[in-house]
Order: structure tokens, then sequence, then C-alpha cells
């Protein structure tokens, strides 16, 4: 009987680094969720409606809002537009000393307001006097510190919406202080925070979703990527895909959508505060869109843009969009058109009235609201310029 066939076995050489490899790859399946995705915005700006007004398919994350409430966001968005056409023409007079227009942006600034409950807060920039108009805020109220008569011209507390905010970004932290004190008195406010481009590259904008997220504070930040930061394109700010992957890294949910389609952006922002208001934490939407005035008043844009470019974007006009869309459904038709229009021109007209009326300011007043108690430094600059003020009247009778 002869001895087994024996197979001859290749020798195996195993180094190190495979060793490793191979128990990286035993240790994590396939399978594993990537716990990123569920913060991942679309890879496209949600869109529902086409430049035309043509409707796109039904979105499953973003059910359209009801015919009613886009009835009501067309005549804001029409007031709106005669509001900054209107402030504008108030600079141009000197009523004004600077005034920085959101034409174009009407989409973001009366959406946002319609996606929020009375009793929720707003956060805004220098640039939401068309979003705080549409709030129902007295539009000379609204102009008071871009008149440069009074730090703001409306009750904050009574209206639920911060001052206008000049410095960029620091309300994004305000917002996130605001909505987690109101959430751990157990009540159900959101608060939504403008942002522009330029303020998501400050340091308080990342201060304030932090916190909002690791504390779960129900606050929408709403950056409107209106293409420039004054002067400075978007390619220069950032290298990200988009904005709304900012949200990724402090484990917000985010989400882009076609600043310019006016059902869109309603559509998004109203999941996005139902999101906050169930407790889940913040959300971050950027709204891709573009202002067809420059900077401010101030500014001049040409150094920066082309003809082209503004005129591309004019074809993409959000108001028109949504009226084309509106008509098409038969909720809207030309007495419908021609009612909003009269009363964008009256509201244009009362503001213009009232706004040439000369304001009284209280050199004095310049001290009220600094601190709740005035301290000894402020007690002592009042009392100073009240002396110049009684010197000059006296200098003035004599």
């Amino acid at each position: 009987m002869g001895a087994p066939d024996v197979q001859e076995v290749p020798a195996v050489t195993t180094t190190p680094q495979a060793v490793r490899r191979e128990s990286r790859r035993g240790s994590r399946p396939a399978t594993t969720p990537d716990p990123a995705r569920a913060l991942m915005p679309a890879g496209e700006p949600v869109r529902l409606l086409d430049p035309d007004g043509t409707p796109l398919p039904a979105h499953p994350d973003y059910p359209e809002p009801p015919v009613e409430a886009l009835v009501e966001l067309h005549r804001r968005m029409v007031i709106g537009r005669r509001f900054d056409v209107q402030a504008t023409a108030l600079t141009k007079q000197g009523r004004l000393a600077v005034y920085p227009s959101s034409r174009g942006q009407e989409a973001c600034q009366v959406g946002a307001i319609l996606a929020l409950n009375d009793d929720d807060w707003v956060f805004p920039t220098y640039r939401e006097s068309m979003a705080l108009v549409s709030r129902g805020i007295d539009p000379v109220e609204v102009l008071t510190l871009l008149r440069g008569d009074w730090h703001c011209g409306y009750d904050p507390a009574a209206r639920r919406t911060a001052p206008q905010c000049t410095p960029l970004a620091t309300q994004c932290v305000h917002a996130a202080g605001l909505a987690y004190g109101e959430a751990y008195q157990g009540r159900d406010t959101v608060a939504l925070a403008f942002i522009g481009d330029g303020a998501t590259s400050e340091g308080d904008f990342h201060e304030g979703v932090n916190f909002a997220a690791v504390f779960k504070a129900p606050v929408v930040y709403f950056v409107q990527n209106n293409r420039y930061a004054i002067s400075v394109p978007l390619s220069r700010q950032t290298a990200a895909p988009s904005l709304a992957y900012k949200g990724v890294g402090y484990g917000v949910p985010s989400e882009q959508v076609d600043g310019n389609d006016p059902v869109a952006v309603l559509a998004v922002l109203t999941r996005a505060v139902a999101h906050a208001r169930a407790g889940h934490g913040p959300f971050l939407v950027e709204a891709h869109t573009y202002r067809m005035e420059p900077h401010t008043n101030a500014d001049d844009a040409t150094r920066y843009r082309d003809a082209d470019e503004v005129e591309a974007w004019r074809d993409r006009d959000p108001v028109a969009r949504l009226e084309t869309y509106l008509r098409a459904r038969g909720a809207l038709d030309d007495a419908a058109v021609a009612a909003v229009a009269e009363e964008a021109e009256a509201y244009a007209a009362d503001l213009r009235d009232r706004m040439h009326d000369k304001p009284t300011v209280d050199p004095l007043s310049l001290f009220d609201h600094v601190y709740a108690q005035p301290t000894p430094q402020l007690v002592e600059q009042r009392d100073q310029v009240r002396a110049e003020l009684a010197a000059a009247a006296e200098e003035g009778d004599a």
C-alpha cells in the first residue's frame, strides 16, 4: 500500500498591513448605515415649478402647500416688491440714509414669514425689510433704522422680531439662545434666523449652529445665497458643493432649494419649521436666489457682475413664476391680479406720504434703552448733553 498523494499547498505570505486591512473589513459590514446620510441635502436644489411657472412632478418629501396659502404668498410678494421699489426711491430722494434692496428675493422673504406662526420669532439681517413688512410691521417703523432716527423702530418683544442686524451672523447666536430658552420653558416656539451667504463665513454662524445642534434648540437657519457677499462671489467664499452642506458637520439636517421658486421655498421651510417645533433640533436651509439691485444704494454692482448675468436671473422672476402657475390653476385671474396691484400701490403711497413727515428726534433719547439701569458714566454723559442743549437754547433766545 503506497503513501497517499499529498497536494502541495503554496506558501502564503501575510504582511501586517494585510492583516489590518482584513480586520477592518471584518469589523465593518458593508450594510452599516452612514449616519451623515440623513443630514445630507438633495444633490440639486428642490424645485416644484419650472422658471416659466410649469409645475414639476410632486416631491415625496415636500408636498405642495394649499392653494390658499399660495394665493396669499403671491399677494404679499407683490406688495413686498412694491414696498422695496418705494424704499429704493426714498433713498434716492434723501429720505433714507441707506437701503439694502431684496428685489428678486421675494419668494425667500415672504415664504419664510408664511412658514411661521405669529408667536414664533424672527431674527433678520439688514436686508429683511420686505420680510418684516410682510409680517405686518408698520413700514415706517421698519425704515426708522435705515433713516437713522432710532436703533429699532418697532417693539421687538411685541412683534416677536429681533432688531435688524447689521453685524454679520451675530443673529445666529441670538436665535439659538432664544430658541433654547423657549424650549427650556416648555414652549413650542421656533426661531428663524435669516442669513446671507457671506455670513456663513463668520464665526458667529458656526457657533450658533453648533450650540443649537448640541442643545437641540428649535431654530431654522435660512441662508439666502444671492451669489455675492457685497462684491465677493460665492466661489471666493467656500469650496463646499453648496452652503447647505455646512450643517452636516454639526449634525444638523440640511436642504437646498430653488430660492426663486415660491412654492418650493414655502414647502421646504414648512417642513423645516415643523422639524424644529417637534423637538428634533435645528434645520438649515439654503435658498439659491439673486439680488437684482446693488448691495445697497452706495454700491456699484457693475464692478463685479455684468448685465448678462442680471438679465439671466430676471427670467427667473419669482413673482411672475407664481402668478403664471396660479393663473393656470384658476386661482388667479385678471381682476384678482389688478386688485393686488392696486393694494400694493395704495400701500406704497401711504408709505411715501408718511415718510415725507420729518420725525421729531430728542437727542436725550440716545441714552434710553442702553442699560436697564443707567451706569454712572451714562448718567454723566446724559447730563452733559442736557447742559449743552440748554446752553444752545439760551443762545438761540438771546
